[in-house]
């Protein structure tokens, strides 16, 4: 029984010997600043912005078709990405540069179609979903419909 204490005690000690080692001292200087250069770029986003966020069409006739084209530009410091571009209806449908890269500095365009069917004021929105820190950015179309009914203005 005198061993078995023994052994244990033995086993004891190597197992809080062991760990005195300073954890610090195991650590690379080298991966430490290639860590703190991958967090310091890790907060950097890209950022959309637009010339204009509103596009007014004004009174146009029923059934016509009218399209506009939003310019924008990537003013972040990182690559800017569109992954997806959807409409709150069917008769809007954008047109954009679908996951491409697009560098900080660069402009491109986003186009919207829009399909008068309807009657009356009319307001619709694309939403973007981009690698932006929103993660989502949103344009909006305006119209006037006008029925067989209205007069012109």
């Amino acid at each position: 029984m005198k061993k078995g204490i023994l052994l244990i005690a033995a086993i004891g000690a190597m197992f809080f010997t062991s760990c005195k080692d300073d954890a610090s001292s195991k650590v690379k200087a080298e991966n430490v600043e290639t860590a703190a250069e991958r967090d310091a770029q890790a907060v950097y986003y890209p950022e959309m912005t637009f010339e204009e966020e509103e596009h007014d069409f004004g009174n146009i006739k029923r059934g016509t078709n009218v399209e506009h084209t939003f310019k924008f530009t990537n003013t972040g410091k990182a690559p800017l990405v569109i992954t997806n571009a959807t409409s709150s209806c069917g008769c809007t449908v954008p047109t954009y540069p679908r996951n491409e890269s697009i560098a900080p500095g660069e402009t491109r365009e986003m186009t919207v179609k829009f399909d008068g069917s309807g009657q009356g004021q009319t307001t619709k929105t694309v939403n973007i979903t981009a690698n932006t820190e929103s993660g989502s950015e949103k344009i909006r179309i305006k119209a006037f419909v006008e029925t067989d009914a209205t007069p012109a203005s």
